[in-house]
């Protein structure tokens, strides 16, 4: 009898804290979004046309911070030491809800709103992660935040942060490092995706480093015993990364990429370099594993009789997971229901598959379940972790893509600027919104998620993974 009572108090207390009715404030929130929509939507394929990289999203940037300011939002530019960082706030005291907004593209994979592969400009960057939705849907998410506010519904500060050089430099280490989450008390973001999902699921931990050796030039068959090769340490350096390869984790990673092996054939080169990237699930297995990688630089300087130098460039924690914020978007995502695509946008997805090779069957608008978090996910790596280890952060996946697409690649470019991304970064718009004022309105529920973090954090001290100020001139 006492645990039947204690299970109907339960359920109770849950039914209390998520409704499964969306309230006339969530509704007037959905009114606000829909009412920036085609707004945002230019945002969006502006961002998308301009496919502006690490570093260098001035004009991405601007747009996304006019807009803010436009919107009554308090705008403070080129935080963190970084020209294209930004915040955007409005109103006072707590709660402190942050949200994050990234911009930047990648290179080499323009492409044009087209099924099959066609660049938009010969050689230039693309938007193949979708972080022109990720940014503008966030701020959408921010703006009728600010809406409600100033109609008296909820009280509090929401903060927008202009997050760039996601994809090469990690620029968040950096904001994290100069305060910009110190006073929030729960952070939300999302991430374009091929599916719709609280994601309560880690990434993987990871640093980057660059590899010079300094040799001694000469002509390549005159006289090469004159000469000291910086690629013959090169080559010897990737040839051990690859032999260790197999003696490593399962779950760890090591990539690199060759930068400078030489520029002639008939000179010993005297200057190779080559970028080098070691991931793990934990940050705590991936640190040794880069030491020995580190470690094998140097023994491939003596083996070539070269010098050589070690610079770090960034590094950057797995995600912290937080259930209790998931179980709060999974919520909104059920209120919300699915996408649904017309017949036109199904064969465009049906045709992107065709041509990257996939199964043709069309796109994943429906709402996933609360998925198990698993120990080791695999997967990418994120610079959200940093945030995630210094506030609770809810976290969101939305599909703007055909099931199975390819990541980082020209489809979801093509995509990311039509009407099938329009529809994910309104969607992820709406269920952000509407868990942060779920945030807003409830005081136990930022109480249950900062206990999570806590609980999950335990003992462990955030040590930011970097040195010296931002790359910004790419070095």
């Amino acid at each position: 009898m006492k645990k039947t009572f204690l299970m109907a108090l339960c359920l109770c207390m849950s039914a209390s804290v998520f409704s499964q009715k969306m309230s006339k404030d969530k509704n007037q929130l959905i009114s606000s979004i829909e009412k920036h929509k085609e707004e945002l939507i230019k945002i969006s394929d502006s961002i998308w046309a301009l496919a502006e990289t690490a570093f260098d999203e001035t004009e991405s940037s601007r747009i996304l911070a006019d807009y803010a300011e436009k919107n009554g939002l308090t705008v403070t530019r080129g935080v963190a030491d970084i020209p294209t960082a930004f915040t955007a706030t409005y109103g006072s005291g707590s709660p402190v809800i942050s949200i994050l907004g990234e911009f930047d593209a990648l290179p080499g994979i323009s492409q044009k709103t087209s099924p099959v592969k066609e660049p938009f400009k010969e050689g230039a960057a693309g938007h193949g992660c979708g972080h022109n939705m990720f940014g503008t849907a966030s701020l959408g998410s921010a703006i009728a935040i600010k809406e409600l506010m100033d109609a008296g519904k909820i009280k509090g500060t929401v903060k927008f942060l202009g997050t760039p050089a996601e994809e090469k430099y990690f620029a968040k280490v950096w904001m994290v490092k100069a305060g910009l989450w110190d006073d929030v008390d729960v952070n939300v973001s999302w991430h374009p995706s091929a599916g719709i999902e609280a994601d309560v699921q880690s990434g993987l931990s990871l640093i980057d480093f660059v590899v010079e050796f300094y040799g001694q030039a000469a002509h390549a068959s005159m006289d090469p015993w004159n000469g000291r090769s910086a690629s013959d340490a090169l080559e010897l350096y990737t040839t051990g990364i690859n032999y260790y390869r197999e003696h490593i984790l399962p779950t760890s990673r090591i990539h690199y990429h060759i930068q400078d092996g030489g520029q002639v054939v008939n000179v010993v080169p005297d200057y190779a370099k080559l970028w080098v990237r070691v991931r793990d699930p934990k940050r705590s297995k991936m640190l040794p594993t880069y030491e020995r990688v580190k470690a094998m630089a140097e023994g491939a300087a003596i083996m070539a009789n070269v010098d050589y130098k070690i610079s770090l460039v960034s590094g950057i924690y797995e995600t912290l997971v937080n259930r209790s914020g998931g179980e709060i978007m999974q919520n909104n995502l059920e209120l919300l229901g699915p996408i649904t695509y017309t017949e036109e946008e199904t064969i465009f997805g049906k045709a992107i598959q065709k041509a990257t090779g996939k199964p043709e069957v069309g796109l994943d608008g429906t709402v996933h379940p609360l998925k198990e978090t698993e120990e080791n996910p695999g997967g990418g790596s994120t610079d959200v972790g940093d945030v995630s280890w210094n506030v609770p952060n809810i976290n969101l996946g939305v599909s703007v893509a055909p099931t199975g697409t390819p990541w980082h690649s020209w489809a979801v470019v093509a995509c990311g600027g039509m009407s099938i991304g329009h529809k994910g970064m309104i969607h992820a718009s709406k269920a952000m919104g509407m868990t942060m004022l779920d945030l807003f309105q409830n005081p136990k529920l930022v109480t249950k998620v900062k206990e999570e973090f806590k609980t999950r954090k335990g003992d462990e001290v955030y040590e930011p993974m970097i040195d010296g100020p931002p790359p910004l001139d790419g070095e």
